[in-house]
């Protein structure tokens, strides 16, 4: 797949391969670290789970109010590369202090930044995907960047998950094993960014106005309101994404606070998930390749019914292979539903606006479980019962689902 694309393509996928690394630490180790922290100050598995579900809400809550604000301003000229390096620096630098904060207050804290600047990147690095390939490429290249992702950020994570398990068998301190591990994760990302900084040029834009901000916020109402109204099959899209994604995220968000909770073998849990990185990236370039033959909705829709199965599965989730199981079925859908929701929507806004549109998109788009966690964390506050919370989320799909066909209808509505 490297050897088609032209140098501009290689460094926005690499940006993939650079930050799929937190994402993986974030369903991983950051979690088994805030519920070691967690349980050192009495704090139960039930609690442990309501308030990592809590903090990941957070993050939803302030993304959805900056996300838009920033990607609509970031579509001035000049303005989408420093507002990315800035975003980057923060959400690097917070990643790899999450591996010394001793106190779990303060380590959600932490997290809440660290995660919320990591979401703002992708508002600004997925807007710039009209910027370096062409609207026919999308699908190949969008595609791409999710596939390579989950295969290069298990270099870095064998890395963070050697130093772990070197720190549970008590061959080193168990804070230094932690803080390496934070340490790689948050230098790929960095290191792994650099070719994105160096040759990533802003092509489509609106001309810097001396009321940038302002003008940002009256072009995201302007753009709002043009979209209730002329541009259905996007409104109706970006709900049914809403929804859908929700539940993807929730899941890949939780899948460790989940599978700890029910008490599975910690070590077991990475190893299948690092596993599930595999199956992934063959899983995303598989579906990159269908997308030249089929329809974009369409394979989101096999997608969706995938990730519905997964959340009526998780009833009767109670061992490790069940897991094991589960995450592999999450994993042949996981970068196929990212990667052509992503290139789907790209080819259906206008390109000189893509920050804006993006900047609403990932209000709903990546790491958004809102909804899910909120599902999460109040059923098991009011039931006890982690499977039961879990498969609350079969409902975000099948909304997710309707809502997609909606928007089907209106685009053919559209092009007719």
């Amino acid at each position: 797949m490297f050897r088609n694309m032209k140098k501009e393509e290689k460094a926005w996928v690499l940006y993939d391969v650079g930050n799929s690394v937190f994402t993986l630490m974030v369903s991983t180790l950051i979690p088994i670290w805030f519920n070691t922290l967690g349980k050192s100050q009495n704090i139960s598995s039930t609690q442990y789970l309501a308030y990592w579900s809590y903090a990941v809400s957070a993050v939803t809550i302030l993304v959805a109010i900056a996300g838009p604000i920033l990607g609509a301003l970031s579509d001035t000229k000049g303005f989408r590369k420093p507002m990315f390096t800035l975003s980057l620096a923060v959400g690097v630098a917070g990643c790899i202090l999450l591996g010394v904060v001793p106190d779990w207050r303060l380590y959600i804290v932490l997290f809440i930044i660290a995660k919320s600047c990591y979401q703002i990147t992708l508002v600004l690095y997925d807007s710039m995907l009209t910027d370096i390939t062409t609207p026919e490429r999308m699908d190949v290249i969008s595609s791409g960047g999710y596939a390579y992702g989950y295969l290069g950020s298990c270099i870095p994570f064998v890395a963070a998950l050697a130093f772990y398990a070197v720190g549970t068998a008590g061959k080193m301190p168990m804070r230094l094993a932690m803080f390496l591990a934070f340490l790689v994760a948050g230098l790929w990302w960095l290191v792994v960014t650099l070719p994105l900084l160096k040759c990533y040029r802003q092509t489509h834009f609106v001309e810097h106005s001396s009321g940038a901000v302002r003008e940002s916020f009256s072009r995201l109402g302007k753009t709002l309101t043009h979209m209730y109204k002329e541009e259905r099959h996007v409104f109706y899209f970006l709900l049914a994404f809403f929804f859908y994604i929700d539940g993807v995220y929730t899941i890949i968000d939780e899948a460790v606070a989940i599978g700890t909770s029910l008490g599975l073998d910690q070590m077991g849990l990475l190893v299948v998930l690092l596993l599930t990185q595999v199956v992934a990236f063959a899983f995303a370039t598989l579906f990159g390749k269908l997308s030249e033959k089929h329809s974009a909705l369409s394979l989101i829709s096999v997608c969706i019914l995938g990730y519905f199965a997964v959340a009526i599965f998780a009833l009767f989730m109670h061992s490790l292979w069940q897991f094991g199981v589960m995450a592999f079925v999450v994993g042949m859908f996981q970068g196929a539903i990212q990667a052509l929701s992503r290139s789907y929507y790209a080819s259906i806004i206008p390109a000189e606006s893509s920050g804006e549109y993006f900047g609403l998109y990932d209000i709903c788009g990546k790491g958004a479980s809102f909804v899910g966690t909120m599902l999460i964390a109040i059923t098991v506050s009011l039931t006890g019962s982690i499977n039961i919370s879990v498969s609350t989320l079969a409902v975000l799909f099948i909304i997710g689902l309707i809502l997609l066909r909606k928007s089907a209808v209106h685009s053919a509505k559209k092009a007719a």
